[in-house]
């Protein structure tokens, strides 16, 4: 059997003019009911890109050059409004051309989301003025400089003192970059070289010769292989002397 729907007009009057003044105040009771409990004020996109910029500025203040920085605004759905934003570096923890940054609210509620943020870093970085050899000790004559992204260039060198006066490990053409895995530390031993071995012990020092079977930079350790065969293990100290603990 079909149910029919009740209409106001087939009603007494006495119902109907208590389903009137119910439908008239309900409204009204909704409204109330909104004001006693309010929703939440959502969180300011605003404040959020504010701090990933900020602290992606931080962090590229220690490349040199000139850091420009972009992040995209997040989208709010349900991050109540926060009095204490955090910001932190997701991942790695190191810079890319295309970043992304937590932030995350500590106070009055929890949440955490993650924006992502375009950052480019132009600064000027070595290329070699002529081509060098393998085992050339680079001079200041020996470099040019071109202007680049480094973010995007990251194996090139931008300091002095990580060029000048170290030695090339292969040949780099004329107007190549000069990249960090192209050269070694002056200081340091190459695979191959004759050292001088130096082992210390409670109140002796013993000084012999062997040829490195690895390449280490000062503090590094390598091995070392003595003249009547022996094996033995010891820390770069310089240029020729690899030091033995006994």
């Amino acid at each position: 059997m079909p149910i029919r729907p009740i209409l106001p007009g087939s009603l007494r009057p006495p119902f109907r003019r208590a389903l009137c003044a119910l439908i008239i105040a309900l409204p009204g009771a909704v409204a109330l009911a909104q004001t006693r409990n309010p929703a939440p004020a959502l969180q300011n996109p605003a404040a959020i890109v504010t701090q990933v910029e900020t602290l992606l500025k931080d962090r590229a203040a220690s490349y040199p050059g000139t850091a420009t920085i972009t992040a995209d605004t997040p989208r709010i759905t349900n991050q109540a409004a926060c009095s204490q934003l955090d910001a932190f570096l997701a991942g790695s923890g190191g810079l890319q051309p295309r970043t992304s940054v937590g932030v995350r609210c500590l106070a009055p509620q929890p949440w955490t989301l993650y924006v992502q943020a375009s950052v480019q870093i132009i600064g000027h970085y070595f290329v070699a003025s002529h081509t060098l050899n393998r085992g050339t000790v680079i001079g200041q004559d020996d470099l040019d400089t071109r202007e680049g992204d480094l973010l995007r260039l990251r194996r090139v060198i931008s300091d002095p003192a990580h060029v000048v006066g170290w030695i090339t490990t292969r040949r780099i053409r004329s107007g190549g970059p000069i990249e960090g895995n192209a050269l070694r530390d002056p200081n340091s031993i190459a695979r191959g070289q004759q050292v001088r071995t130096v082992a210390r012990g409670a109140g002796f020092v013993v000084s012999g010769e062997g040829q490195a079977m690895g390449s280490g930079s000062p503090g590094a350790q390598i091995q070392v292989r003595t003249p009547n065969g022996q094996i033995i293990t010891g820390t770069v100290l310089d240029a020729h002397t690899v030091q033995v603990m006994m």
